[in-house]
């Protein structure tokens, strides 16, 4: 009997690994948890973001520990910022014993909008993920956002004799700051890249005052990144940021793209 105690709680993971070879990123995905975010308009959102967390692993040991990871999140108080998600990744490192933490929050995040002519009001919801890496005491605190927006090509435009054609975009920004950075800020730049924003809501009015104003205004995927960057720039408490745009073609078997990254000053508190 004492043998098969001995054996059952036995550290497995803490023995020497067959292959000697560090891993950079090892722990649990897709855990589900409530969630708090700030929200602009009404002081705070409640929404259920999944949850990925991760240490480095020495070379030494066969694992880590995936039930600490959950047991660390049992303290989560539900609201994120920057200091929660520093508790946390410090919690981490110190659980299990590790020098680097990583853990990123995907949520939706939703946001009434309303419609340009008609003025008819409507939730449109973004995918948000909130990430952050954490060693020595120090975080990189990083916020994204994947934003859909409609695009008409001006090369069709210039070359056709009646219409152009037109998709929808999806601009992704993933940004680090000083201070304090609202969802809404990286929202409304990537709406703004575009030709047009698009919505959940929309009357026939809407729809012509729409394309009108997307046709008066063509963009190409590399217009909207680099109008997206021309905003996340001149913003002010952004400190570094990364804009992918991906078009999905209406006239192509595929997608178009552009990305670009920028460091506008040091990237971490």
């Amino acid at each position: 009997m004492a043998g098969m105690t001995e054996a059952f709680v036995k550290d497995v993971q803490s023995g020497p690994a067959g292959v000697f070879m560090p891993i950079d990123r090892a722990g649990v995905k897709n855990l589900k948890l409530p969630l708090v975010v700030k929200d602009r308009a009404s002081g705070t959102q409640h929404t259920v973001a999944q949850v990925d967390l991760s240490v480095d692993l020495p070379a030494e040991f066969k694992g880590t520990h995936m039930s600490r990871f959950v047991e660390a999140l049992e303290g989560w108080d539900e609201d994120l910022d920057y200091h929660s998600f520093k508790k946390l990744l410090a919690d981490v490192t110190e659980r299990l014993a590790a020098r680097r933490a990583f853990v990123r929050f995907r949520f939706p995040y939703f946001l009434r909008r309303v419609s340009p002519a008609s003025k008819s009001r409507s939730l449109m919801g973004y995918g948000c993920t909130v990430e952050g890496e954490y060693e020595d005491g120090r975080l990189v605190f990083t916020l994204g956002v994947e934003v859909p927006v409609m695009t008409v090509c001006p090369c069709s435009l210039a070359i056709s004799d009646q219409g152009a054609h037109s998709q929808r975009a999806e601009v992704r920004i993933r940004a680090r700051f000083k201070g304090f950075l609202w969802l809404e800020d990286l929202i409304d730049i990537a709406e703004g890249a575009g030709s047009s924003p698009v919505y959940a809501l929309l009357k026939r009015e809407d729809e012509k005052m729409i394309t009108e104003n997307a046709f008066a205004n063509p963009t190409f995927v590399e217009d909207v990144a680099r109008n997206a960057a021309k905003g996340l720039s001149e913003h002010g408490r952004i400190t570094w940021f990364k804009v992918e745009v991906e078009s999905f073609e209406s006239i192509h078997d595929h997608s178009a793209y552009a990305s670009l990254e920028k460091h506008l000053e040091k990237d971490y508190i």
